[in-house]
C-alpha cells in the first residue's frame, strides 16, 4: 500500500509547500484527488444505469424460470450480452477506488511520515485545535451527515432494498463514530470528499432525469 500511499504524500507535500496552510492543503489535495477519480466515477454511474434500465426484463426472466435456475441464469446472461451490459461494470471502478482511498487514508493518519513535521500537523484550523488529534463532535457529525446525503445521491438500482436502506442509514453512524477517533485531518478529508461527491453526482444524474421525465 505503500506504493500508493507515497505519491498521494508527495502529492500533499507540494501542495502545503505552495499553499502554506495545512488544513486547505487537505482540502485541495481532496478536491485534486477526486477530479482526477471521474472518468471511474462516470462509468461507475453508467454501468448502473444500464443495469437499472434492464432490471425488469431480469425480473421478468427471475420469475418465468424461477423453477429452473440454470436457465433463469443464462437467459440472464444472454439478456446482458444483448444490451452489452456487464454486471460487474459498476464494481470494477470501486475496486480501482479502493486502494487508492487506503492510500489517502494512510497518508492522512501518518502524515509525518510523508515529509510533514509534527508541529505542522499538529496546527489548528477552523474551530479544531489540531488537525493531528480527533475532533470529538463538529467533524464527526458533519462527516456522517455528508456520508448520509452523498448516499441518497448515489444511482440505486433498487431502491426497496432493505439491505441498501438499511446501510443508508448504517453507514453515516459508523463514520460518524469512527471520525470521533480519526485525526481531525482525516475526518475533514471524508467531509470535503463527500461534499465534492454529492456535487459531482447532482451533476451526472442531471441527464438521466432529463431523459426519465422525457419518457413518462
Amino acid at each position: 500500500m505503500n506504493v500508493i500511499a507515497q505519491p498521494l504524500g508527495a502529492l500533499l507535500k507540494l501542495i502545503f509547500d505552495v499553499i502554506g496552510n495545512y488544513g486547505i492543503s487537505i482540502i485541495m489535495f481532496t478536491v485534486i484527488v477526486k477530479l482526477i477519480l471521474v472518468p471511474l466515477t462516470l462509468k461507475q454511474t453508467k454501468s448502473m444505469k444500464q443495469m437499472q434500465d434492464i432490471q425488469p426484463k431480469v425480473k421478468e426472466i427471475q420469475e418465468k424460470y424461477k423453477n429452473d435456475k440454470e436457465k433463469m441464469n443464462q437467459k440472464v446472461m444472454e439478456l446482458y450480452k444483448e444490451y452489452n451490459v456487464s454486471p460487474f461494470g459498476g464494481c470494477l471502478p470501486l475496486l480501482i477506488q479502493f486502494p487508492i482511498i487506503i492510500g489517502l487514508f494512510t497518508v492522512l493518519r501518518n502524515p509525518v511520515d510523508y515529509g510533514f513535521t509534527q508541529e505542522i500537523v499538529e496546527t489548528g484550523f477552523l474551530w479544531v485545535p489540531s488537525l493531528s488529534a480527533a475532533d470529538p463532535w463538529i467533524l464527526p457529525l458533519l462527516a456522517g451527515a455528508t456520508t448520509y446525503l452523498s448516499s441518497i445521491t448515489m444511482t440505486s438500482t433498487n431502491k426497496k432494498d432493505p439491505t441498501q436502506n438499511m446501510m443508508k442509514y448504517f453507514f453515516p453512524v459508523m463514520i460518524f463514530w469512527w471520525g470521533r477517533s480519526f485525526p481531525a485531518g482525516l475526518t475533514l478529508y471524508w467531509v470535503i470528499s463527500n461534499l465534492f461527491q454529492v456535487g459531482q453526482q447532482v451533476v451526472i444524474n442531471k441527464p438521466y432525469s432529463k431523459q426519465k421525465e422525457g419518457s413518462n
